[in-house]
């Protein structure tokens, strides 16, 4: 079970994990070893999870998303298999808790009467700059 909040738990079955062959520095250790972890979780199919957090999830993952749907986690940090996994659990888990916040309504504003003059003022200035910069005319 993967604890995401009070609210929201995902069953384990919900969740393949996928121990793979890790690259970089280990030595020996790399080429024996499957010390990195896929972990995968279908969002689509998940009952685990309302549709709006599905929503704004598909929105969050980006290019951890597959086009089935399926959100794809790789944790390869650590040099052994539980650090890993853990790793990878714990990000999922990040990614789900954003996902679970609603974002504010914006609320429209008018600028007020200063802020208008203001900048009005400030572009009356910069003209007058660019206009003080034309060629200068000899007198006659």
């Amino acid at each position: 079970m993967l604890y995401v909040s009070p609210a929201v738990q995902i069953p384990d079955d919900e969740l393949e994990e996928q121990f793979i062959r890790a690259s970089g520095p280990g030595g020996q250790n790399v080429n024996k070893v499957a010390t990195a972890v896929q972990l995968r979780f279908d969002v689509t199919a998940s009952n685990a999870l309302p549709q709006d957090v599905k929503t704004r999830l598909r929105h969050l993952a980006g290019r951890r998303l597959t086009e089935s749907g399926v959100l794809v986690i790789d944790a390869r940090r650590f040099r052994s298999q539980d650090r890993n996994r853990e790793d990878a659990r714990e990000r999922m888990a990040d990614l789900i808790r954003q996902a679970l916040e609603r974002p504010k309504p914006r609320k429209p504003t008018r600028p007020t009467r200063a802020s208008k003059e203001r900048r009005l003022r400030a572009k009356s200035q910069r003209s007058a700059v660019k206009a003080k910069r034309g060629a200068v005319r000899p007198d006659d």
